[in-house]
């Protein structure tokens, strides 16, 4: 991400930094050190293009940036009702941040159900915008209001924007030959119009977006444009809004280089095209689509130009099996799925382990069980990933942390996989897959050399002089196997999920040759090089918070609030959790206490315990959302003073 130097302005709330009052009348403008903006609506009111497109403008801008989309499992979920509002938060700032926010100083709220649905997360004081024409009587009685909480007083304590946003935008669009009911969907650039007015947002990409997406249809695309630029004149000139903001770039937060702003599913798909290059292997997909992974399949498919193959399969089994299939014909071989995917997929994972093929198992988790919630996240796949195959089938298990991580964590992953090869589980969530980020660009030759050697020729001799290959000689330092070409002359070998003979690959039932096979299988996991886990201590603290995954930007956040209030605490966050760094057990010994926050019932919290016999305390939350800095701040204070 961006700098880990603490900042003071990471525990404030958006203070005013500075004012300007223009000459002649002109509106006031205020300089916030960060805003927290959540966009609010049906799913078919567009709410998260207008999070994208507002979020794509601030990232230009140069703002740091954090991005919490969230939105119903259904298509399309039942207009105006409560479990059919999707929304969009979004939190900038002029210096280093590490979460969309805990709550929103700004909610724009395009309906009745919207309100109520978010009303509980603003703070006093929040600033409203609510589009007045939604707020019809039956509109109101379905989502439970008995009146308008518009008039009724109930948002007394908010600062309060009434805006007929329906009626404006179809009254801009009068010249255009359009249905009503077409005008009206334009009501959220409307939106986005007035909010790129009210924080000095850029408008040129958004333009030039639109027309690129409606390049076939011209006309909804200027359209558009113009609905958007009648927001942005519509708060130039409207009395109700006499203030504007303005969030400077983080010019200090970033090194020195080129910057985008990306989300987790599509730096973990540039993270494997960069790793099959780095590898010099044809990089290859086997997916079946699901929420929220699907991204990543779409994504790989544009990429045919960088040797991409990208396979949609009817089912998880087939996806998993062709990407085996390819990783034993010499492919960078990758399977993308959720947690239902994986229960599917065990079976081939426990084969790619015996056949001790590179195979990368990616696992963007979500609320379960079962179907569970599909566009919610969660973290509760990890004792899965260790454990859930039949017998003695370790796998190594990495996560990233932040969107940008999964770049790099792609990239672990493949290392990994390809150095000892062995299928390699990489857990992302739905957090990490559709939040963004800034992620700097890296130059090439600050990638790794993924390059491996296949097998050509033998490379055993037996007592007769004979010269042969053995498929399960391995590599003295790594364990690995050697990767074999289908085809090659001379090196044909078995595959299948019988138990082999060491060395010769040949089909054994010795009891011996088994207990040594499954020993080495696992020696193989505990030799990997992972780097020391990495301890942020400045305080010789007494208590220490451990994280994983997408947990980092919440944990962070809260460190940095009880360090600013004058706490002493230590913070250690994991990539590698199998095998764990090999400093970890002397890291824990020098805690008295370990604080271990997990969106799950304690997964790594029992994994430690069983590992290195800590008293580690959980801290777990399976609400579907991420952690707020606020509530882990208060819990880890606790902890503190215990």
């Amino acid at each position: 991400m961006t700098s880990q130097v603490s900042s003071p302005a990471e525990q404030t709330d958006g203070s005013v930094v500075a004012e300007q009052r223009k000459p002649g009348g002109a509106k006031d403008v205020r300089r916030l050190d960060r805003v927290i903006i959540r966009f609010a609506g049906d799913s078919g009111d567009g709410m998260q293009l207008t999070g994208d497109r507002f979020t794509s403008e601030t990232a230009s801008f140069g703002n740091d940036l954090s991005t919490l989309p969230n939105f119903p499992a259904e298509i399309r979920a039942p207009a105006g009702t409560l479990p059919g509002v999707s929304s969009f938060q979004l939190h900038f700032a002029d210096h280093d941040i590490l979460t969309p926010g805990d709550a929103p100083n700004v909610l724009v709220a395009m309906n009745p159900a919207a309100l109520k649905a978010n009303i509980g997360d603003l703070p006093r004081g929040a600033e409203i915008i609510v589009n007045t024409d939604e707020f019809t009587k039956r509109a109101l009685q379905k989502v439970g209001y008995d009146s308008s909480p518009l008039e009724d007083g109930s948002l007394d304590g908010y600062s309060l924007h009434p805006v007929p946003l329906t009626t404006l935008t179809v009254e801009a669009l009068k010249e255009f030959a359009l249905s009503r009911k077409e005008a009206e969907r334009s009501k959220n650039m409307f939106a986005l119009g007035l909010l790129s007015w009210m924080y000095h947002r850029p408008t040129e990409g958004t333009e030039k977006f639109l027309r690129s997406k409606f390049a076939k249809k011209p006309d909804i695309a200027e359209a558009n444009i113009a609905a958007f630029r009648a927001g942005w004149n519509f708060g130039e000139t409207t009395e109700d809004f006499a203030v504007s903001y303005e969030v400077a770039p983080a010019a200090k937060a970033f090194p020195v280089g080129t910057y985008r702003n990306i989300s987790g599913n599509l730096a973990l798909a540039y993270g494997l095209i960069a790793a099959s290059q780095q590898a010099d292997l044809p990089l290859f997909l086997g997916s079946y689509p699901i929420t929220p992974a699907s991204d990543i399949l779409h994504e790989l498919s544009r990429h045919k130009n960088f040797g991409v193959r990208t396979f949609q399969a009817e089912d998880e089994i087939a996806g998993i099996g062709a990407a085996l299939g390819a990783a034993f014909g010499g492919s960078l071989a990758v399977t993308t799925t959720s947690g239902p995917g994986v229960a599917l997929k065990s079976e081939t994972i426990g084969l790619a382990v015996s056949l001790e093929l590179p195979l990368l198992v990616v696992d963007i988790q979500r609320g379960g069980p079962s179907t569970g919630l599909p566009t919610k996240t969660e973290q509760a796949d990890l004792l899965q990933a260790m454990y859930g195959r039949n017998g003695e089938a370790p796998v190594p298990v990495v996560a990233p942390r932040t969107p940008a991580d999964c770049f790099d964590a792609a990239l672990e992953a493949a290392r990994i996989a390809l150095t000892y090869r062995t299928p390699v589980f990489l857990l992302s969530d739905g957090y990490l897959a559709n939040g963004s980020e800034p992620w700097r660009i890296p130059e090439l030759d600050e990638l790794p050399d993924l390059r491996v050697q296949f097998a050509s020729g033998p490379n055993h001799t037996l007592q007769d002089g004979t010269e042969v290959f053995w498929p399960y000689k391995r590599d003295p330092q790594t364990l690995a196997r050697p990767w074999a070409i289908p085809g090659t002359p001379g090196l044909e070998h078995r595959i299948g999920g019988i138990e082999k003979q060491d060395g010769t690959g040949n089909i054994s039932y010795d009891p011996a040759n088994h207990d040594f096979m499954v020993r080495t299988r696992q020696a193989k996991v505990d030799g990997i090089e992972v780097p020391d886990v990495e301890v942020d201590d400045p305080h010789g603290a007494r208590t220490l918070v451990l994280g994983w995954g997408s947990t980092y930007g919440p944990i962070t956040a809260a460190v940095r609030r009880l360090r600013a209030a004058g706490e002493s605490i230590a913070q250690a966050h994991l990539r590698h959790l199998n095998p764990f760094p090999r400093n970890l057990g002397s890291v824990l010994e020098q805690y008295d206490k370990v604080v271990v926050p997990e969106m799950n019932l304690g997964q790594l919290a029992t994994l430690i315990r069983a590992r290195y016999l800590v008293d580690a305390h959980s801290y777990n939350q399976v609400n579907g959302m991420p952690f707020k800095a606020e509530q882990l701040a208060a819990a880890l204070k606790e902890a503190i003073d215990d």
